[in-house]
């Protein structure tokens, strides 16, 4: 009876979720993007697993979930879907984890920089909303004629979008001087088989 309770639960929390958006591979989400005043903020490309281990390290990639082949040639073929649409990106700011700045890096898209707010918090949701308002500060104060890419978690995109994305999937976002987030498309480049 409990496995079934628990089944239950598990699937009514499932549904309830955020919607992803529709991924766009084509016009939309990259028209967008090219508009000032756009951001792309991306979940890490695939990095199998969830959460992460119990010994985990800020600084120690050996104790973190890291992405895998495939993740990584995820993380490149997105990064030349950027060029072959040319979006020239400006700078990168990653959270700290390794499977993000491991992203960041294969991208090849500008200097990388580590930002903690964007920073798991799958682990320690008390800091959810801290984080997620340093995140708006922060896309409310860019210049409008700077290319951002953000390179975070499942949880920090949801927090901030209400999008539940999958791994190394591109959410186009527009902020308003207030920072309210406006979703403007989004593209999913998948791992390669």
């Amino acid at each position: 009876m409990f496995r079934l309770t628990a089944l239950a639960a598990f699937l009514t929390a499932a549904f309830a979720l955020p919607a992803p958006v529709q991924a766009q591979s084509g016009g939309g989400a990259w028209a967008a993007l090219k508009q000032p005043g756009t951001v792309a903020i991306m979940r890490h490309a695939l990095a199998p697993g969830t959460g992460d281990p119990a010994n985990f390290e800020l600084g120690d990639c050996s104790t973190q979930r890291t992405l895998n082949g495939a993740g990584r040639e995820q993380s490149r073929r997105i990064g030349q879907a950027f060029r072959d649409h040319g979006i020239q990106v400006d700078r990168v700011l990653t959270s700290q984890w390794c499977r993000c700045r491991q992203t960041a890096e294969l991208l090849g898209l500008a200097p990388v920089a580590d930002f903690p707010a964007l920073n798991s918090f799958f682990e320690d949701r008390s800091t959810r909303d801290q984080q997620t308002a340093a995140v708006r500060d922060l896309l409310a104060d860019a210049p409008a004629d700077e290319k951002l890419v953000l390179v975070t978690h499942q949880v920090n995109i949801t927090a901030l979008t209400d999008v539940f994305p999958s791994s190394g999937e591109v959410i186009v976002i527009e902020v308003a001087d207030d920072g309210t987030v406006d979703v403007r498309g989004s593209f999913l480049i998948r791992a390669p088989r």
